[in-house]
């Protein structure tokens, strides 16, 4: 099976990676062209474009930032559309609108190519294990085509739907983040103002209900005040958007999925949103009086 892989970010490249070790022919296409040089020299093929890189490919895995990105390398002028075959398979795994991940599988449709949404958890270190959650909405038949290629890069593959529904899922898990690791942060400032011996506290609360992925794996950069990369905070901000603009259409009040969002916009304009989604934590501690240190 040969495949396309268009998106060498954080995310997209270590997941291009574990496909090349799990023996697929892949081509791989950035914006950035000097991020395909490290895929390069694990084996992949280098497209100039995206409708290069589809050209011939079985599967083309799509893994950018945002909506209009997904769109542009799909249905531009020198996007995939434009070089796919007829009974390929586009597997958009960015996080992105339900409503246009609709639309653009509608317009594939037209041209007998067939589309699968399936969004991922698990941030940059599930994507260099592997051991991504993935979030898969489209029709049954084509998503088992693809389960094999899903296998390569995650553990948990759920078919949760039609098309877009993969995106819904991907929503309301950015929203259970979004409360988890602000509460776990909140938690923290309170221990660290009454003098609390953190470790042992995080290890008191994280052995009854208050357990969570959030707080065993980042509570320890909250306390630090360090928040070495896993997720961008300004991009978590934009899956909150989508979230937000998901429940409007929908009729769902998500008050405090929008108390985050605004707490989000406001590190990224402090200059933090390039750091991981738990400098969140920065919010808490300046509100509280906690020393940056």
């Amino acid at each position: 099976m040969k495949l396309a892989f268009i998106g060498m970010g954080t995310m997209g490249a270590p997941m291009a990676i574990n496909l090349l070790k799990a023996g697929y022919d892949v081509t791989v296409h950035n914006r950035t062209r000097e991020r395909e040089v490290t895929l390069a020299a694990a084996g992949a093929q280098r497209a100039e474009s995206p409708q290069a890189a589809a050209t011939g490919a079985d599967v083309v895995i799509t893994c950018v930032s945002d909506t209009a990105d997904v769109e542009r390398v799909i249905l531009a002028e020198q996007g995939v559309m434009a070089g796919a075959k007829a009974g390929a398979i586009v597997v958009d795994m960015s996080t992105i609108s339900p409503t246009v991940t609709r639309q653009i599988a509608a317009t594939l449709a037209e041209r007998q190519i067939a589309m699968v949404d399936a969004p991922v958890s698990g941030g940059s270190e599930g994507a260099q294990k592997g051991t991504l959650s993935i979030m898969i909405g489209g029709e049954p038949q084509v998503v088992e085509r693809v389960r094999p290629v899903l296998e390569a890069m995650g553990n948990t593959l759920t078919h949760v739907g039609p098309i877009g529904a993969g995106q819904i899922t991907k929503a309301i898990n950015q929203i259970i983040v979004a409360g988890t690791y602000w509460s776990v942060a909140e938690g923290m400032a309170l221990g660290l103002k009454a003098g609390l011996d953190m470790e042992r506290v995080v290890q008191a609360v994280g052995g009854g209900a208050a357990g969570s992925w959030g707080l065993t794996n980042r509570s320890g950069a909250m306390i630090r005040n360090d928040y070495p990369l896993g997720f961008r905070v300004r991009l978590h901000r934009k899956d909150l958007d989508i979230a937000l603009e998901a429940a409007r259409e929908l009729g769902v009040t998500l008050p405090m999925a929008a108390f985050v969002e605004q707490i989000e916009t406001g590190l990224i304009a402090q200059g933090y949103g390039d750091e991981d989604v738990a400098a969140i934590a920065r919010s808490v501690r300046q509100q509280s009086g906690i020393s940056e240190g």
